[in-house]
């Protein structure tokens, strides 16, 4: 008996993802199966609108609800946590991200529009350290609340009236990160201030290092350039973007 309820709950599972191809179990109306397809189905479709509403209304809606009925059908989630199907949205389209019935730039649009969630609802803690510490002598540390990103497509431009074929010839380079007040910020950066903050998050190093290897690859004066990357250290750290320096204890953990 456990055997035979078991293979009826996954064929009526496998019928509400995608009723095109699976057969429902035999005896069940297709009037009250059809009020589980639409109650599942819809409450799948109304949270993910919520969370990517660029996409929705970019595709409209007849591109978007197919979107999410093959999200609905093929991918097989991590959790059952409603708060975390976003992040599996985004996986799911990054794993297709060579469909060809799809635009190129959707994996980096819904990460773009996930990443303010993930880092509202982010219990990440930092590491002992020294708010006051040394910048350039110490080893700064990022706030595990920011995140530097780069993408090929032009993310805080698309939209119904912007869809490209092909991306920049430059990365669209941006910082998001969470305030003391729980409110997430985006802001553009230069190039060189994404190379310093991935830096930073990659690899445990002084500021003075850091910024020296960056001076080598961009070829310029070298004073000038550690001058102008403490000013910009100091700013993102009066932000809460850089917390000060990690502690003696823990730059020797990390080395």
């Amino acid at each position: 008996m456990p055997d035979r309820l078991r293979e009826q709950q996954f064929t009526l599972a496998r019928h509400l993802r995608d009723p095109s191809t699976h057969a429902p179990p035999p005896g069940l109306e297709d009037r009250r199966l059809r009020v589980y397809r639409e109650l599942f189905f819809n409450n799948l479709e109304g949270l993910l609108a919520n969370g990517f509403p660029v996409i929705a209304e970019t595709l409209g809606a007849t591109r978007w609800t197919a979107l999410v009925r093959a999200f609905y059908a093929e991918h097989r989630a991590q959790t059952p946590l409603f708060a975390r199907i976003a992040a599996e949205f985004v996986a799911y389209l990054e794993q297709r991200a060579d469909a060809t019935e799809r635009p190129p730039w959707l994996p980096e649009l819904a990460h773009y529009e996930w990443v303010e969630q993930a880092l509202f609802v982010s219990d990440a803690q930092a590491p002992a350290h020294d708010a006051d510490g040394d910048l350039l002598d110490g080893v700064p540390l990022l706030s595990p609340l920011a995140l530097p990103l780069a993408y090929r497509w032009p993310v805080t431009e698309l939209g119904p009236s912007f869809q490209p074929e092909r991306p920049p010839a430059e990365a669209t380079t941006l910082l998001v990160h969470r305030d003391a007040d729980h409110r997430v910020h985006f802001a553009r950066i230069a190039p060189l201030a994404y190379r310093l903050l991935s830096a930073l998050q990659g690899q445990p190093r002084t500021g003075r290092a850091h910024l020296a290897a960056l001076a080598a690859e961009a070829g310029g004066d070298a004073a000038g350039f550690v001058a102008q990357g403490l000013a910009l250290l100091q700013q993102l750290h009066a932000q809460g973007v850089v917390l000060g320096t990690l502690n003696s204890m823990e730059q020797d953990d990390e080395h």
